[in-house]
């Protein structure tokens, strides 16, 4: 900065913040900060533009030689991602430098305001606080199209500081006088809560003496007030309800921390359950202020308390039968089987159905057919062990959920039929029902619980299945699932088998796909995992990753598909035919992401080969951003530090918030296939690859196509200025050394004249 320029920046600095500390009005303070840059910035026709943020919206705070017309009309703007340059630089939180306002894809919305008013180019930056919050946006506009230069940044820098300052100190200023009104209040305020209040407030002292007693009337007192002023808990309740009363004292003083808790005392109304809120008081008394005190609002929750227990009631039991209903019966199986997981141990669940009870409701109404039903309801508890479940879900249905049955399914298969044999053994004795007697039976249905088998809803509907079996075999009998019918299992765990062989026997191999920039030029390549199965030939991932994720398997797939991109990688550095940004992308599952190891295995990997991490492309599937956010950004930043980049496969699908994109170490978005192949229609698919690309753009991001097959969709990417495609355009997947010859010889020259590979 030349030496007149500086001398006119430190005479304003000075002038600027004396102002601030002096405490002139904010509006005349940004009214200077406008002035002054514009005098000292280059191009003369610079006009700067000071809007404040308030929720989503920006106000007009200062711009003193724009029309004030054009003020008014921007004035309240909602900020967006294409809300012009300063309501999409509020909204990403980031500079955002339009050079042509007639040409920007950010100002289509706004460009004939701007226009119309003389404004062409406008850089606009966000102002944000100490706290890293965005107080508004600072701009500055121009009469022609113009691009910054590295000065007039950094002197736009200098005066957003300033204007940050000023925002932050008039905030303060506003909070300052708004806290001594609101003191001033505060002890009205109180007295009138205290009387009208219907919550009990107590004020303790360490020792336990009531200091003061606020709020609701005597008879939630455990006595009258004037016999519990200035008197201990000690001396006035019984031990065993003074006790409770002093721990909670003594730990709201240790913790200096709000307790919440319930509690029940028999005071002057009766027996009443309290909501207990205690937090301590400093310098309660202003005569002894050493002396420490404690809050205690005590609410009566006497009617909440038991409203709640007939809530629970009702939504978890049987009004009828008073049994567990459906519901209940769905939580225990749950934990039933997470338990037999486990411990490996067998379960089992017997779905019971009265046979012919139609004809009791038809003949005799529902009342008689539901006096039946609790009579069975006894019965059937009396045959069952108190560790076992039994529930009624339907007219006439019952299921017993048996937790322990046996060590291994020989075992369970003998107890659990006893336990049927014992059910049916109570339809032995007839019912009286109105003063008639009825001999009933039911059909029984079994389907054992274990490690195998512990998906909660296919054990109901096996259950299920198997009871409809015994009511096809005329009723009155109980029948097991047929393993038969576990057909689809029983292939999964085929599968499970042939993954585990073939791991082992090194039968899965990995497909390189070339990816290149828009100019032709290879950058990398997509590993892409497949089974060369000896009998079954090649199969596809779709087909065994499923089952890989669910049994574990995933993590040893992808060190296979990690070891092979480092020899492909080594090799292509020894023949000198990659530069430093060459990289290959490796898929990331949902699992693998998860687990504790997986740091540590791709660093284990790329040290043997001496990789570094830069080379290795992380794809991980946009819906992974949307779970749990935290844990999801810290795995990828720690990742991040050690050199790993990362790529959002799919993108486009899912249904991350862009907000929360910046959140995350993102270095590309892989605009998924599915819109890839509408972007000839010209219309939503068209439509969103292009936002995709403007958005990853204006976050720095790069923007790979996948799935290009044509020339069309190649012409139409690269006019919207795509950074780099990959597709059967190019190449097919292929392995290692027919993609290190196709290497070979598309690295010369740029691949972008290769529009079809018929390999």
């Amino acid at each position: 900065m030349d030496t007149v320029r500086l001398k006119k920046l430190l005479f304003h600095q000075q002038d600027i913040l004396s102002k601030i500390a002096l405490g002139t009005p904010l509006n005349d303070v940004l009214h200077d900060i406008c002035l002054s840059i514009e005098e000292i910035i280059d191009d003369k026709s610079a006009k700067c533009s000071i809007l404040l943020l308030k929720g989503d919206q920006l106000f007009h705070c200062a711009a003193p030689n724009i029309d004030d017309k054009y003020c008014q009309l921007i004035n309240g703007v909602y900020i967006g991602p294409n809300v012009g340059s300063c309501g999409t630089a509020a909204y990403l939180k980031s500079r955002i430098i339009v050079e042509d306002i007639e040409t920007s894809l950010l100002w289509v919305d706004f460009k004939e305001l701007a226009l119309n008013f003389g404004l062409q180019s406008c850089w606009s930056t966000p102002i944000i606080s100490t706290q890293s919050n965005i107080l508004g946006t600072f701009a500055i506009y121009h009469s022609a199209p113009k691009t910054p230069s590295t000065k007039d940044l950094e002197l736009i820098d200098y005066f957003v500081h300033f204007s940050s300052i000023a925002l932050e100190k008039n905030t303060e200023s506003l909070l300052v006088e708004q806290l001594i009104a609101d003191l001033q209040q505060s002890n009205e305020k109180f007295k009138a809560f205290t009387k009208v209040m219907p919550d009990l407030t107590l004020i303790l002292s360490e020792e336990g003496e009531y200091t003061d007693i606020y709020g609701s009337p005597d008879e939630l007192l455990y006595k009258s007030l004037s016999k519990l002023i200035h008197k201990n808990v000690n001396a006035v309740m019984p031990q065993k309800d003074s006790q409770p009363i002093m721990a909670v004292i003594d730990k709201t003083l240790a913790t200096n921390e709000v307790q919440i808790f319930e509690y029940e005392l028999d005071v002057k109304k009766g027996s009443v359950i309290f909501e207990g809120r205690t937090a301590p008081i400093e310098n309660y008394q202003t005569s002894n202020p050493s002396k420490r005190h404690i809050v205690w609002m005590a609410r009566d929750i006497t009617i909440r308390k038991n409203a709640e227990k007939e809530v629970e009631r009702l939504a978890f039991f049987d009004s009828l039968t008073n049994l567990p209903n459906r519901r209940m019966l769905n939580e225990r199986l749950t934990m039933c089987v997470e338990r037999i997981k486990r411990t490996h141990k067998t379960g089992a669940l017997l779905f019971l159905d009265l046979d012919n009870f139609k004809k009791i409701n038809d003949s005799l109404g529902h009342s008689a057919g539901d006096e039946l039903l609790v009579d069975l309801s006894y019965r059937l508890s009396s045959v069952i062990r108190a560790s076992d479940t039994l529930a009624r879900v339907g007219g006439d249905e019952f299921i017993i959920l048996l937790e322990y049955v046996g060590d291994d399914n020989e075992q369970a298969n003998i107890e659990a039929e006893i336990v049927a044999q014992k059910l049916q053994s109570v339809f032995k004795k007839k019912f009286e029902v109105e003063g008639l007697a009825f001999q009933m039976s039911c059909s029984i249905g079994i389907c054992l619980v274990d490690r195998r088998n512990s998906v909660t809803d296919n054990i109901l509907k096996f259950a299920d299945t198997a009871m409809y079996r015994s009511k096809m075999k005329g009723g009155n009998r109980y029948s097991f699932y047929n393993p038969q019918l576990q057909t689809l299992l029983e292939n999964q765990d085929e599968l499970e088998a042939d993954l585990v062989r073939a791991i082992a026997s090194n039968e899965f191999c990995t497909y390189f796909q070339p990816q290149i920039s828009a100019l032709g030029k290879v950058i990398g390549a997509e590993a892409l995992i497949r089974w060369d199965h000896p009998i079954k030939g090649l199969i596809a991932p779709n087909e065994f990753i499923p089952i890989a994720e669910q049994y574990g398997l995933m993590h040893k797939l992808q060190h296979i598909v990690l070891k092979d991109i480092c020899v492909l990688i080594e090799q292509l550095s020894v023949e000198n035919i990659i530069d430093d940004l060459f990289s290959v992308s490796i898929n990331i599952s949902h699992c693998q992401f998860n687990s504790l190891s997986l740091n540590s295995e791709l660093l284990n990997v790329i040290n043997d080969f001496n990789i570094r991490p830069s080379q290795i492309k992380l794809e991980i599937t946009e819906s992974m951003l949307s779970g749990d956010m935290e844990s999801t950004a810290r795995q990828m930043e720690e990742l991040n530090k050690y050199g790993f980049i990362f790529s959002i496969d799919d993108f486009g699908t899912g249904y991350s918030r862009l907000a929360h994109l910046s959140v995350f170490p993102i270095n590309e978005f892989k605009i998924d296939k599915s819109l890839i192949d509408k972007v000839l229609d010209d219309g939503s698919g068209l439509k969103r690859v292009n936002l995709i690309i403007n958005l990853a753009k204006s976050l720095n991001i790069t923007a790979i196509a996948e799935g290009v097959e044509g020339i069309e969709q190649f012409e139409i990417l690269t006019a919207m200025h795509i950074d780099s495609i990959q597709g059967y355009m190019i190449a097919k997947p292929m392995i290692k050394n027919e993609y290190i010859e196709w290497h070979k010889l598309n690295v010369v020259s740029p691949v972008i004249d290769v529009k079809v590979n018929n390999n």
